[in-house]
Formats: structure tokens, C-alpha cells, sequence
């Protein structure tokens, strides 16, 4: 089980499209989603403007590895994300309190990158502690349906929000979200969605992330990938096996923006899944 803290302060990186249900910052390699950067994570070499989208056809998930050099590792990659996470199948950690998240009030910008609506954090303050180290709240996005799948079921959305560590690595709380009452912790957000794809960001002073997250905080933890474009490898994730509610109306409005941004699941390749 997982410890939760009240406590906070994020980083300004650059990681943006990670994250979806994931997508959007990580090293300086990636362009999107799940990725730490306002402008799609990019810390290592500069993000490539290759064309990618949901869709099928040639610029769609299945392509994403051949439409650019820098992409290589979403069709070649050995622990790529999302997976589907089998109950039966998953390995119980004798470790508790593995995690400690420490979320207050904080600014974020949010912004439609044309592959999700993205929120940036303004300034640092939200972070975690995984396995040990400092992970800062970089961004948070979502994904219809989510992209991770729960006994090969997808729920209805999937929330990411991404951390990066001062050496760049990344961590990423992967949030289910289904169908129920309305979520009034995120109406603040849903009352400024961004319906088109722009530059220009609209902020959302004093968001609290803390009552966001699900009350049982038992989590599935495994290594893999941002879920999008340039699919970078050695991501830490941490999905959360209680799923959050939002109300059909506000799975509706999100889905109007984007019916579908979801990445299929991707092969286990002999990876553990922990359970906490």
C-alpha cells in the first residue's frame, strides 16, 4: 500500500508531446505526451517533426517506428508501454510504502498539442518519492480509452501524470478513470478545455492533484515506455489498480476533442508486473 503525503513543491522541464490516457516529456530525446517539456521533452537531441496520430494508416501507431529514425524504438523497442495488466498474472511485492506523493495547490497551463489536452505545471512544488528517489510533477494528460488495459478490458479514460528526476529519468502515475458521478476535482480544468489544437495555454490557478488520486492507493509497478513518439525506454511506471470517476458528460466532452488517443497495448516480453 501506498503512503500519501500533503505535502508539495515541481519542476519547469521541458517534456510536452506523453501521457493522452499518457501522453506528454522525458530526456530530451521525445516530442509529445508523455514527455517532461512545455514543448514535447526534449533534453538530449532536438524532438523530430515527423507527422504522427492515432489514426490507421501510414502515420498511425503501427507506423510510428518508420516515420522517423528517432522513433526506431516504437516498433523495436524490448519494454514498450501500455500493457494489459493481468490480475492473475502479477506478482506480489513483500515492500510497502514504495511510493510517497507529495501534491498541494499549484498553477498549471493547460493545451490542446493535437494529440491531448495537456496541463503544464507552473513552477515546482508537486513531486514524489519512488524506490528512493525525487521525482517533480513535470505535466498530467489524458487518453480515451486508457491505455492500459485491466484484464484485457480498457476503462473509459486514463489519466498520466509525469515526473522527472534530476538526472532526467522518468516516472509516471498512470490513473484509471471509468464512468460514475462527476469529478469536481477536475472541473476547473474541464471548464477551460482547449477544443482545438493551439500555442496559446490557459491557465488554471491553485489545482489540487491530491484529491484526484483514488483513496486505495494499491498500485501495479513495472519498467516501460512513454506511449507515444519517440516511445523512450526506461520509464518507471506506477498504475494505480482503483480507478477514479468522471461523469458521462465529462467523458463525452473530452471525447469530442479527441475520440480516441490511445495506444494500443504493446508486449510484456517477459517484464514483471509488481503488485503493492
Amino acid at each position: 500500500m501506498m503512503r500519501t503525503n500533503y505535502a508539495y513543491p515541481l519542476l519547469a522541464l521541458s517534456l510536452s508531446f506523453i501521457l493522452g490516457a499518457c501522453s506528454d516529456q522525458a530526456k530530451e530525446t521525445q516530442t509529445e505526451d508523455d514527455q517532461p517539456d512545455k514543448n514535447q521533452e526534449s533534453q538530449a537531441t532536438k524532438p523530430s517533426d515527423a507527422h504522427w496520430s492515432y489514426k490507421e494508416g501510414e502515420t498511425g501507431p503501427e507506423q510510428w517506428g518508420e516515420l522517423d529514425s528517432s522513433y526506431a524504438a516504437c516498433m523495436n523497442g524490448s519494454e514498450q508501454s501500455p500493457v494489459n495488466i493481468e490480475f492473475s498474472q502479477v506478482k506480489t511485492s513483500e515492500k510497502s510504502g514504495n511510493i510517497e506523493i507529495h501534491y498541494t495547490p499549484a498553477a498549471f497551463s493547460l493545451v490542446n498539442n493535437g494529440h491531448t489536452v495537456q496541463a503544464n505545471a507552473e513552477g515546482s512544488g508537486n513531486r514524489m518519492i519512488f524506490e528512493g528517489k525525487e521525482y517533480n510533477l513535470a505535466q498530467f494528460h489524458f487518453h480515451t480509452p486508457s491505455e492500459h488495459q485491466f484484464n484485457g478490458h480498457h476503462l473509459d479514460m486514463e489519466l498520466h501524470l509525469v515526473h522527472q528526476d534530476a538526472n532526467g529519468e522518468l516516472a509516471v502515475l498512470g490513473v484509471m478513470i471509468q464512468e460514475g458521478k462527476e469529478n469536481e476535482n477536475l472541473a476547473s480544468v474541464w471548464d477551460r478545455l482547449p477544443k482545438e489544437e493551439t500555442e496559446k495555454e490557459v491557465s488554471v490557478e491553485e489545482l489540487d492533484l491530491q484529491p484526484l488520486l483514488p483513496k486505495d492507493q494499491a498500485s501495479f509497478y513495472y519498467n516501460g515506455s512513454l506511449t507515444t513518439p519517440p516511445c523512450t525506454e526506461e520509464v518507471k511506471w506506477i498504475v494505480f489498480e482503483q480507478p477514479i470517476e468522471m461523469s458521462k458528460e465529462q467523458i463525452q466532452e473530452f471525447q469530442q476533442i479527441f475520440p480516441d488517443n490511445h495506444r494500443p497495448v504493446q508486449s510484456l516480453n517477459e517484464r514483471e508486473i509488481i503488485k503493492d
